[in-house]
């Protein structure tokens, strides 16, 4: 099922009918590719025209009909990226909208995450009041990890500021039901975006920044799988991260908990 499709159609508010008249095609046509059909590239290019989205996100290239059988054995894997500023805008924004259950983010700063959706903290407030968790963890800009992570980039300080200047984004969450943030201290192997069951893992490789590295795009499979182990990765750092207060960041420099 291609449900970037159902999403962007239903976000969209356009019908199965009118897409089929954009096309040229009948509705049954659409239904199929709404099934995982891949159209031909003259509906393709119309289709996402008319939906104002990138074809890349809608058809990635790994699913197309020569490709769509994932290298893992439970099919897990839904798509690659050369980078993760390649992955596109809208892609962001459709599964952090679609999210149902859970938004959880770790990062060490994340700046991307906000610069590139200024209205990303009045989204998570609002899938929070709908019933999804929210929980935003991000590298303590005092800590040691990100000490040393700043210089193996070569930036030194830069990357604790670049922290402290992402967390302003996100101070109308603090005190909100359902939202938490907090700050961690360790060795950060890998940036994880986790919506229901759609994770996105942006591994890192030493001396780069995490943009500049690839990202994979899990759907969640059998108990015990990739999706299972990162997520479960997720939950170890989180237990043993801090609340973020800001009035109380002062402090935490001199070595309060």
């Amino acid at each position: 099922m291609n449900e970037r499709l159902h999403s962007v159609l239903a976000q969209r508010g356009v019908s199965i009918e009118s897409l089929a008249e954009i096309c040229e095609v009948d509705p049954k046509t659409v239904g199929r590719w709404l099934g995982g059909r891949v159209p031909h590239r003259r509906h393709r290019f119309a289709a996402a025209q008319h939906l104002r989205v990138e074809e890349s996100f809608l058809w990635p290239p790994q699913q197309s009909r020569t490709t769509r059988t994932a290298p893992t054995s439970d099919g897990e894997l839904v798509g690659t990226y050369a980078n993760r500023a390649s992955v596109p805008r809208e892609m962001w924004i459709s599964l952090l909208r679609g999210a149902q259950k859970e938004i959880s983010v770790l990062v060490f700063s994340g700046t991307f995450f906000a610069q590139s959706n200024p209205d990303v903290a009045r989204m998570l407030a609002e899938r929070a009041q709908a019933g999804v968790r929210v929980r935003l963890c991000f590298g303590d800009p005092t800590g040691g990890a990100v000490a040393v992570r700043g210089r193996e980039e070569g930036i030194g300080d830069t990357l604790a500021a670049k922290i402290r200047a992402s967390l302003t984004y996100y101070r109308p969450l603090l005190g909100k039901p359902g939202c938490e943030v907090r700050l961690h201290d360790t060795t950060l192997y890998t940036s994880l975006f986790l919506y229901d069951e759609n994770l996105l893992v942006n591994p890192h490789v030493w001396g780069r920044p995490a943009s500049a590295n690839p990202l994979l795009h899990l759907r969640q499979g059998t108990e015990g799988g990739w999706f299972d182990n990162y997520a479960q990765s997720f939950d170890a750092v989180w237990a043993g991260a801090r609340p973020w207060t800001p009035d109380q960041e002062g402090t935490a420099a001199h070595g309060q908990d």
